[in-house]
C-alpha cells in the first residue's frame, strides 16, 4: 500500500461516524477521491457519491457503508452514571472498560465503561453484561455535572480506539465495518484515473449511511441513482477464529482472499463475470452463501426499483463488531484489485438478464 492511501485509511478509520452522524468520516472520504471523480453529490441523510462519466445513461455502482455501530446516552442517574441504548449492532459483553467519547456540541467528551471490580463481585454468580447493566463513567458526580459537560439523552456515544497493525500483515481497529470498503472504493477510483482507464459508462462509488440499522442509505440512493448494476463490498466473518462453527458460518480465511457471495439477491450472470475475472486474472477468492438476504446494501440495490444486478464481494474481518476488527492487508488489495478488473469486463449496455 502506498503511503499515502495508508495515511486517508489511517484518517479515515480514526474519525468517528457513528449511524445517523457520519458526516465527518464521510467529509474526509470526499476530499480523498474529488482529484478521481469527474462531480459528486451528497443526499439529505449524508451518502455521499463520486461520480465519473456523469452523462453517461448506462450505470455502474460500486458501493460501501461508512456509518460504525455506537450508543446513545439513555438516562442519567442522579449521581452521574449514565445508561445507553444502541445505535446499530453494539455488543454490551465487550462494553465494560472500555473507553468511550461521548459527542455533544461542546465537543467529545471522554468516558469509560465502568465495571465492579472482582474483589466485590460473587463471581460464580457472574451474568454476562448487557444493555440494562453496562454504564459510562464521565467523571462528574451528579446529574446536573453531566449536563453542564454538554451530555443529554440523545448523545452518541463510540468506542475510542484507533487502527493500528498486527505482525506486519493485519489491519486492526473499530469499524473496519465498514470503512475500510469505503477505503477499497476510493482506491478503485484512484486506480482507474491515474492509470487512464476511461469506462464506457457512469460510474458511481457511493458511500452510504446507515448500513447498520437496515441498509437504509443504499435504499434511498439505489431509488435516487437507479443503476443498472451494483457491486457491493462489505466484511464477513473470519471463522477461524475460536468459537465458530463451520457447519453453519462457513469455511472462511483472512488472507486467502475477497468472498464472492451466492444468494437470491445476487446476480448470477454478474457474479460470474466477477468469478471469471478473478481467475483470468489470478486474484484468490472464496465462496460463501447466503441464505435469503445477504444482510448486506447488496439486497438494498438488488431489489431497488424494477430490479438491479447486483452482486457481493466481501472481506473477510474476524472480530466483528467489537474494537478489534482484524483484516489482511493482502485481502484488502485482492479486493481492490477485482472490483476494478471486473468494471473493466462491464460493457456499455451490459445485459445481464438470465435469457431474452
Amino acid at each position: 500500500m502506498r503511503s499515502e492511501s495508508f495515511d486517508f485509511l489511517q484518517k479515515y478509520l480514526n474519525t468517528h461516524s457513528p449511524t445517523g452522524f457520519e458526516k465527518e468520516g464521510q467529509k474526509v472520504w470526499l476530499e480523498y477521491i474529488k482529484p478521481y471523480i469527474d462531480e459528486y453529490f451528497v443526499d439529505t441523510y449524508g451518502t455521499v457519491v463520486g461520480v465519473v462519466n456523469p452523462k453517461a445513461e448506462y450505470k455502474v455502482v460500486i458501493e460501501a457503508h461508512a456509518d460504525e455501530i455506537s450508543w446513545f446516552v439513555n438516562y442519567i442517574t442522579k449521581e452521574g452514571y449514565i445508561y445507553l441504548r444502541r445505535n446499530g449492532g453494539s455488543d454490551a459483553l465487550i462494553a465494560p472498560s472500555k473507553r468511550v467519547l461521548i459527542h455533544t456540541a461542546k465537543g467529545p467528551v471522554r468516558a469509560v465503561f465502568g465495571w465492579p471490580a472482582i474483589h466485590v463481585r460473587k463471581t460464580e454468580q457472574d451474568k454476562a453484561p448487557t444493555i440494562e447493566t453496562i454504564f459510562l463513567d464521565c467523571g462528574a458526580s451528579s446529574a446536573k455535572e453531566v449536563e453542564e459537560m454538554g451530555i443529554h439523552v440523545g448523545s452518541v456515544v463510540t468506542f475510542e480506539d484507533d487502527l493500528m497493525e498486527l505482525n506486519g500483515k493485519y489491519l486492526v481497529g473499530r469499524a473496519l465495518d465498514n470503512r475500510v470498503g469505503g477505503f477499497m472504493i476510493a482506491e478503485v477510483a484512484r486506480r482507474l484515473k491515474e492509470e487512464g482507464n476511461t469506462l464506457p459508462f457512469g460510474l458511481y462509488i457511493v458511500n452510504a449511511v446507515q448500513e447498520e440499522i437496515g441498509l437504509r442509505g443504499a435504499e434511498m440512493i439505489a431509488h435516487r441513482i437507479m443503476p443498472n448494476v451494483a457491486i457491493v463490498t462489505d466484511v464477513t466473518h473470519d471463522t477461524q477464529s475460536p468459537m465458530y462453527e463451520k457447519k453453519t458460518s462457513g469455511d472462511i480465511h483472512c488472507g486467502k482472499g475477497p468472498v464472492i457471495t451466492y444468494g437470491p439477491a445476487v446476480q448470477n450472470n454478474l457474479r460470474e463475470l466477477i468469478i471469471e475475472t478473478a481467475q483470468q486474472k489470478e486474484i484468490p477468492f472464496q465462496r460463501a452463501a447466503a441464505t435469503r438476504a445477504t444482510g448486506t446494501d447488496t439486497d438494498a440495490f438488488a431489489y431497488a426499483g424494477a430490479g438491479v444486478a447486483s452482486a457481493l464481494i466481501s472481506l473477510p474481518l474476524k472480530y466483528m463488531h467489537t474494537t478489534v476488527e482484524t483484516v489482511s492487508h493482502d485481502d484488502v488489495q485482492h479486493v481492490i484489485d477485482l472490483i476494478y478488473e471486473a468494471l473493466l469486463r462491464i460493457e456499455d449496455g451490459h445485459d445481464f438478464r438470465y435469457f431474452k
